[in-house]
């Protein structure tokens, strides 16, 4: 099926370019948005793709205002590409009614379960047609890939790295929801997405899917200590703890006095750029 991609704006920065895009998605039955940052190298070639995968409550648009990613990817010669969180308007009745579950909560799962079903294939969304849709709309450099992520979306970047092997050649994450499977966030989502069957879960949790034998690039992770999300919904040391049983190589720092938010993304992403660069440009 053709795509045709529609540009909502762009926006001259650093060099390069910010620009929002939106089509209409083969993967999530209707219309979905994505930005990217094309940095000006890309104006002579080629550049390696970094995919960031926001968290709950967001969008494409909050890595782009928030993150402070731009200067550095700019001279790192990155392109950064940020899908949103979710489908939106989907007409499922109240989509929206939870921040938890629906709209801007898709946690980069291919619901089985209606009336989700049809809609919700996020998975498939950052893994398939959003890479189709960067590597013919935009000058990147298909064969180096690298994903990270925030919270939901630390998440996201560690299953599709670990259902993906070899495809990316970098991961990191901020502030991860580790093991869905056992906070209150993955019972309340998975269990609305995937059903009550929690043996079907296991192939989206990261601890679970570490443990069963998937490996990625080593993994750069980074914890705020004042995080309010800590203890309940992230637990940081099942995922230390998954890696260490298997030899999965892992660099977990926990940053004291940090929270969960973008002051704390912010202050890091310059490390987790280069994190990606080191792997993607080499």
């Amino acid at each position: 099926m053709e795509t045709s991609l529609q540009t909502a704006s762009e926006h001259a920065c650093f060099g390069g370019t910010v620009g929002f895009y939106k089509h209409t998605s083969r993967e999530c039955g209707g219309e979905m948005r994505f930005s990217v940052y094309t940095p000006p190298q890309a104006r002579a070639g080629q550049v390696p793709v970094l995919y960031f995968l926001s968290g709950l409550s967001c969008s494409e648009e909050t890595f782009q205002i928030k993150a402070g990613a731009q200067r550095l990817a700019a001279e790192l010669g990155l392109m950064l590409v940020v899908p949103d969180t979710s489908p939106r308007n989907t007409g499922i009745p109240q989509e929206d009614a939870d921040w938890e579950v629906g709209t801007a909560a898709g946690f980069y799962v291919d619901a089985t379960q209606a009336p989700w079903a049809s809609r919700f294939r996020m998975y498939s969304y950052v893994t398939r047609e959003l890479p189709e849709l960067v590597g013919k709309h935009f000058p990147a450099r298909m064969d180096r890939e690298g994903i990270f992520g925030h919270s939901m979306g630390g998440h996201g970047a560690l299953i599709c790295a670990l259902r993906q092997p070899g495809r990316y050649r970098s991961v990191s994450a901020f502030a991860p929801i580790s093991a869905p499977r056992s906070c209150p966030w993955g019972h309340k989502a998975f269990g609305k997405y995937l059903g009550a069957d929690q043996d079907a879960w296991r192939e989206w949790d990261a601890t679970e899917l570490l443990r069963g034998g998937a490996r990625v690039p080593p993994l750069l992770v980074d914890q705020g200590t004042r995080d309010k999300f800590l203890a309940e919904q992230l637990k940081p040391d099942l995922l230390r703890q998954a890696c260490e049983q298997v030899g999965q190589p892992l660099t977990l720092r926990s940053q004291d006095g940090y929270d969960h938010g973008y002051y704390f993304v912010s202050t890091f992403m310059a490390d987790h750029l280069r994190h990606h660069a080191a792997a993607l440009t080499a």
